[in-house]
């Protein structure tokens, strides 16, 4: 399922959950974050869990931001 211009990243959710649910995972997801190591930008695997496809770091940090 594609992504639309207006809702970026949270389109793939089409017309379910509503609007304001929608916006919150776009805030969330739409943000990058920076790798501490490399400086590149850091993916989000899943719920604490990141990782960098630079340098292979993986660590845990906060549930949303990488601290």
């Amino acid at each position: 399922m594609g992504r639309t211009k207006k809702m970026g990243i949270a389109g793939r959710f089409g017309v379910r959950y509503g609007t304001s649910v929608r916006d919150r995972i776009r805030k969330i997801e739409g943000v990058k974050y920076d790798c501490p190591d490399c400086f590149k930008k850091l993916k989000r695997e899943s719920k604490g869990v990141w990782f960098c496809k630079k340098c292979g770091l993986k660590f845990a940090g906060k549930a949303y931001k990488p601290e």
